[in-house]
């Protein structure tokens, strides 16, 4: 019950406005730009959310932090639509602000090509930019990865229409 508690406490600390902080409108702008950009190149679609804290209703749960964490970027890639593209290959780059954590969350059409290690060590190589509060630099570095898992699993054909099925802007919560 300790372990909870304070994890319930560090959840109550962290609000929308850090998270406003962390990913300014600028930052956020910049990201859209790079997602729109990104997706000139393949036929996936990218969503990028940041989210200070849980919901109190997850904090409540006896689980563990990775378990709270994956399972509420599993609940945003259905929330955000992510799931839905025609060829199934969408991707949620999630953070978490109060946790640093962050969870890469792709559909079966990505996931056939990609296995689980791959999306492990991405997170790994990203997880040292957010603790070290380089929230834009971690997240332009997934960004960047997942892209180019994109462009080589679902190239856009020349002259294949581009259809952006999702927003490219980034969700700040």
């Amino acid at each position: 019950m300790p372990g909870r508690l304070k994890r319930i406490l560090k959840h109550l600390w962290f609000d929308e406005a850090q998270a406003r902080r962390a990913v300014s409108p600028a930052i956020a702008q910049r990201l859209k730009q790079r997602v729109a950009a990104s997706e000139q190149h393949h036929s996936g679609q990218i969503r990028i959310c940041v989210e200070a804290s849980l919901p109190a209703h997850a904090l409540w749960r006896n689980a563990s932090t990775l378990d709270l964490t994956h399972a509420r970027a599993v609940a945003l890639f259905s929330e955000l639509r992510v799931w839905d593209t025609e060829a199934n290959n969408g991707v949620l780059i999630y953070l978490l602000l109060a946790e640093r954590a962050i969870e890469l969350v792709a559909d079966r059409g990505l996931n056939r090509h990609v296995p689980a290690a791959t999306w492990q060590a991405m997170t790994r190589r990203m997880a040292q930019a957010f603790r070290e509060r380089r929230f834009e630099d971690g997240l332009t570095q997934a960004l960047e990865e997942v892209s180019a898992l994109l462009v080589q699993y679902f190239p856009l054909a020349p002259g294949q229409p581009r259809h952006n099925e999702l927003p490219d802007a980034p969700a700040v919560r």
